[in-house]
């Protein structure tokens, strides 16, 4: 009976960490056990000792951006603290979230900060690796980085965050997912003033407009697909379509997950822990940069499909 007991406390507790997953499509296995469950236990600490979320966000991004210090250097030892610190730096970065909406303090810098925690982290990493790198490399290393870093990275992560959104768009409908077009926020921009309460959700604006102009700049026959979706169905986009699209978006996924952080934050684990972090900055310029490609063409090509059904059943 113990042994009962036991097991459907485990499955609550799974079933209550899968409830703060926004789908099994676009978080698998690895994140419900290594990034979520985690996360949900601290957020539930959080809770009891009455952290707001926004405090939560700021302990990650000093410690994801502290593993840096120790990621400049070769010693083992400092290697295994720069992947510890940035181990608990990502379960945190979790944690605020379901905090948040565990506690209902959703606020619009909480929200900006989440999404500027990753890239903090990111960018004194690779400002470290490439200190890391100039006693054998010199100015090499400091160039490949950026091209990995500020040119990889950027898009890689940009387009991949937008499909998944757009994944969880069809799969969930809006409330379900965080796709947005850059004219429509460009509209509420435009209504909000400088001089007045609304300055800093319109200095938010200013700077996410741009954001998503990039993605939709690397996706245009998906946004050809948007545009014809919104003018022939509006927002009730007929079943059959939402359900082709998840079921050919879906084996993309995988893919999206090794662009945004998982397979990434491996491959550095394992380079810097043996020595060799040029290997990180080749799988960048060169095996993400193939993923980003064949994912784009495919996703392109899904959406080029769609708008040739569209139009046909006209």
């Amino acid at each position: 009976m113990t042994t009962t007991r036991t097991s459907r406390s485990d499955r609550t507790f799974l079933d209550r960490v899968r409830q703060t997953m926004k789908s099994a499509d676009t978080e698998g296995r690895f994140e419900l056990y290594f990034t979520r469950t985690p996360g949900y236990l601290w957020a539930q600490l959080f809770r009891v000792l009455h952290v707001h979320p926004i405090a939560v966000t700021l302990i990650s991004i000093v410690l994801g951006a502290s593993s840096a210090f120790f990621f400049v250097r070769h010693d083992l030892q400092s290697n295994l603290i720069a992947v510890a610190l940035l181990v608990v730096a990502n379960w945190l970065d979790c944690a605020d979230g379901q905090l948040a909406r565990q506690t209902g303090k959703k606020t619009l810098i909480g929200r900006i900060l989440d999404g500027f925690a990753g890239d903090v982290w990111f960018q004194f990493i690779y400002v470290a690796l490439a200190i890391r790198l100039t006693p054998t490399w010199g100015i090499w290393g400091w160039l490949v980085g950026a091209y990995a870093g500020y040119w990889c990275h950027v898009h890689q992560a940009n387009l991949a965050d937008y499909y998944r959104n757009q994944h969880l768009y069809f799969q969930l409908g809006r409330e379900g997912s965080e796709l947005d077009r850059s004219r429509a926020l460009q509209q509420r921009f435009e209504k909000l003033r400088w001089r007045s309460a609304d300055w800093f959700e319109k200095l938010y604006l200013f700077f996410y407009i741009r954001y998503t102009l990039r993605q939709e700049h690397m996706t245009p026959c998906c946004q050809e697909m948007l545009d014809l979706l919104a003018d022939r169905y509006g927002n009730e986009v007929p079943d059959d379509i939402r359900k082709e699209f998840v079921r050919r978006s879906r084996p993309m996924m995988p893919a999206c997950q090794a662009l945004t952080f998982d397979l990434r934050i491996g491959v550095l684990y394992l380079t810097a822990l043996f020595d060799c972090v040029w290997v990180y900055f080749l799988f960048e310029g060169i095996v993400f940069q193939i993923v980003f490609f064949w994912l784009r063409r495919h996703h392109e090509r899904l959406c080029a499909d769609i708008i040739q059904r569209v139009r046909h059943e006209a």
